[in-house]
């Protein structure tokens, strides 16, 4: 089968390598349908260094199942499903909880340890736990959008969560990737009064008015600041979603937070430290957030989807077959895409 690889930085490859196949009884294994790059592969794909052995690549697929191991009891050979990008047991505490990213038994897919999903064929680990069948066909036209319950519509709604948005709120997102454009959705979805997107690009500004985005700041550093203090009365959000991860957008979104306001963080994050200082501590802002439990959300967000609802599969701006992978890697380093949606 075709998998990818990251060999070293900008270094993105299709190799050929043994099919992917059950290794426990609580596997099954899936034959890709649709795949993608997500923003968090490209940390890597920016630094790493060269090196004989690739790393596997990819954590959000939709497929069919193909083979199920024995164990498996509530999917079966034919089932289309989508993977949440982590695989997790579904029994023990932290999953009964719907806190599956600390599952006892977790098992990872591509940068974090495990196979590849940028792939043709992929092991999915605690098959029961963690997938959840799709009631549509394999043609869907919804597939994109759905595939974004893998990953990036659960991580925004994640932010919004955490950050507690509530009806009436204003809230701004600081990052216009495809999970800062998912959390202007999560933030609509939750009846936010006023969202705030902080954007320098056109394309993705359009797309976020569409998403529900009410203000667009194009401005960064202080004068990014400002703009907010201008649009909130001069004292910041009540609600700040951080979805890109480096010490910039955590120093901005703590210093546009209102007093007593809550920053939902989830952005991959680069950064060692967060200025909690005197002054900070004074004005109660909380932070709250990480990786998203985005298996507890699928049930939530996908009849937004099937019902016409939200459209997050238009974060999708470029479409590869997987032998041009690396075209959708480089496309969204460059940031020409937004989202680089695989096919096979």
């Amino acid at each position: 089968m075709k998998a990818t690889f990251l060999y070293g930085a900008n270094d993105v490859r299709v190799d050929q390598i043994e099919d992917a196949k059950i290794l426990k009884p609580t596997d099954v294994v899936i034959r890709t349908v649709i795949a993608c790059v997500c923003g968090s592969d490209l940390w890597d794909y920016y630094s790493k260094a060269p090196d004989t052995v690739g790393v596997a690549k990819g954590h959000e697929v939709i497929g069919i199942i193909e083979t199920a191991g024995a164990e498996v009891r509530n999917l079966k050979s034919g089932d289309l499903v989508v993977v949440p990008f982590v695989a997790s047991c579904g029994f023990c505490d932290y999953c009964k909880a719907n806190q599956q990213t600390s599952c006892r038994n977790i098992e990872f897919f591509g940068h974090g340890g495990g196979g590849a999903c940028q792939a043709e064929m992929v092991r999915i680990p605690w098959a029961d736990g963690t997938l959840v069948k799709l009631p549509v066909d394999s043609n869907s036209e919804l597939l994109p959008s759905l595939l974004t319950l893998s990953d990036v519509l659960g991580t925004g709604y994640h932010a919004a969560k955490s950050a507690q948005v509530q009806a009436g709120d204003t809230v701004v997102v600081v990052g216009d990737g495809a999970v800062g454009l998912s959390a202007v959705i999560a933030a609509k979805k939750m009846n936010a009064e006023k969202i705030i997107l902080m954007s320098r690009h056109e394309s993705r500004s359009k797309l976020g008015r569409e998403f529900g985005a009410t203000e667009i700041v194009s401005q960064r550093g202080e004068d990014g600041i400002e703009a907010i203090k201008e649009l909130t009365n001069g004292d910041g959000a009540g609600r700040v979603l951080e979805c890109v991860g480096t010490q910039d957008a955590i120093d901005l979104s703590i210093a546009v937070t209102r007093d007593y306001g809550t920053i939902g963080r989830v952005g991959a994050a680069q950064y060692e430290t967060v200025p909690l200082n005197f002054g900070t501590i004074m004005r109660n802002i909380g932070i709250y957030g990480g990786v998203a439990p985005v298996r507890a959300y699928i049930d939530e967000l996908m009849p937004d989807i099937l019902e016409g609802r939200i459209n997050p599969g238009k974060v999708f701006d470029l479409s590869v077959k997987i032998d041009e992978i690396a075209d959708g890697y480089k496309a969204m380093a460059d940031r020409t895409a937004i989202k680089a949606l695989v096919t096979f």
